[in-house]
């Protein structure tokens, strides 16, 4: 987690970069490294767990059987130079490469031991990239540790070995991620009965990190992945046109790349651009708050079928922020030891600018957002308002959330209760 010597940088792709670029992706691994572009630069999207470099398996394929340099290329950047059928740890067989990106490279596997398919990602032998995944791998057994009976959706490592000096990470084979299925299904957003059932999950993985003492710090729509994916075809009445309905709405949270305990250095900045919440933005230091923000900026992002805070910029985020939000509180900008964002106990924001006119464009106060206006809706709007709270000593914790009133007719479901 304290790998870069410069601030912890973040991908900061367009809403249009994410809808080009993403990676069509059936499995979870997890990327340290998957924000290592800087606010103003736009990049190819990658999916939970590849890279700023990702490819596709097809790309990545034609890449390697186009000439031998490649191969060559590959082993000068400290990739693992691999082929269909190798079997490492004299027990899992490669049978299909799932991405590849700045970290390394995810494989399908068969696990012989047990003849079922697994996703490994085999991480660069660079020294920096083998001290993030080792401290990944310590987060990953405490969570298996703690939730021995895998009652929590966080994603299971399954196993981890070094192999030629390449640390290789074994998890449960998953389906895609939630913003690839967004992609996937036109950005169409997921309707209330959705969110409510995905949002259960997130936040009770989540609540059981923090009671835990872990914050996850990049939790966004790349890091939530359904368990299966399968989808069956619907014509959508109210859009006019075919929607992909899925068959199951279970998720785990993955990505524990950045995951901090308490206890440990919080770098200054963390998160991913479009989740980062405004404490550490205006740098006031962050706690576990920090993913309740971005988990109410995700939950947006599902309701809206794009980016809440579409921006690449800090000041102009928080312009941003206060258009949908209302001010940000005079003491809170007053304490930030980014005082150039500030002007007389205000944001320093030209209204006049051009950034501005986009702001009007893109964003608008939270509750004109609502579609409908029906009960079920204001009940997740007024869960928002309280996630997406400028002041951490206001904002609601995961523990309260689970008890609003939104997640009533979850928890009168038997199988959840237990």
């Amino acid at each position: 987690m304290g790998w870069m010597d410069n601030e912890y940088v973040d991908d900061c792709q367009s809403d249009a970069d994410r809808k080009t670029g993403s990676l069509n992706q059936r499995t979870l691994c997890t990327s340290p490294e998957n924000d290592n572009l800087p606010d103003d630069t736009s990049s190819q999207h990658e999916s939970a767990f590849l890279g700023d470099n990702a490819v596709s398996a097809a790309e990545d394929g034609a890449k390697r059987s186009h000439k031998a340099k490649s191969c060559e290329e590959d082993e000068e950047e400290g990739h693992l130079v691999y082929h269909v059928g190798l079997v490492m740890k004299e027990r899992y067989e490669v049978v299909l490469t799932l991405g590849a990106g700045a970290f390394g490279k995810v494989v399908e596997c068969i696990d012989r031991e047990k003849d079922e398919r697994v996703a490994v990602k085999i991480v660069r032998n660079i020294d920096c990239f083998r001290e993030v995944a080792k401290s990944e791998i310590a987060v990953l057994e405490e969570i298996n540790s703690l939730d021995d009976d895998n009652r929590f959706a966080c994603v299971r490592m399954l196993d981890w070995f070094d192999h030629h000096g390449h640390i290789c990470i074994v998890f449960e084979l998953l389906g895609l991620s939630t913003f690839e299925f967004l992609r996937q299904n036109e950005f169409l957003p997921f309707n209330v009965e959705q969110i409510r059932h995905m949002a259960f999950q997130i936040f009770r993985a989540v609540c059981f990190l923090h009671r835990n003492k872990l914050t996850h710090t990049d939790l966004k729509p790349e890091n939530i992945l359904f368990v299966c994916s399968d989808y069956d075809l619907e014509f959508n009445n109210d859009k006019r046109c075919e929607e992909k309905k899925l068959r199951s709405l279970d998720v785990k949270v993955v990505d524990f790349g950045t995951a901090t305990f308490d206890h440990e250095h919080h770098e200054s900045l963390v998160s991913t651009r479009h989740y980062r919440a405004p404490e550490v933005i205006l740098d006031l230091g962050w706690n576990q708050s920090c993913d309740v923000w971005s988990l109410g900026c995700v939950l947006m992002e599902f309701y809206l079928g794009r980016t809440l805070f579409p921006t690449h910029d800090s000041i102009e985020h928080l312009a941003m922020m206060e258009k949908v939000l209302g001010p940000i509180p005079p003491h809170l900008l007053k304490q930030s030891r980014k005082q150039h964002y500030v002007n007389n106990e205000r944001l320093n924001w030209d209204e006049q600018s051009s950034s501005d006119h986009y702001i009007r464009r893109h964003c608008q106060p939270l509750k004109q957002c609502m579609w409908r206006r029906n009960e079920d809706e204001r009940q997740l709007f007024d869960l928002l308002g309280c996630m997406l709270e400028y002041d951490v000593c206001r904002r609601i914790t995961l523990e309260e959330a689970l008890w609003h009133p939104f997640f009533s007719p979850m928890r009168t479901q038997p199988k959840q209760r237990s």
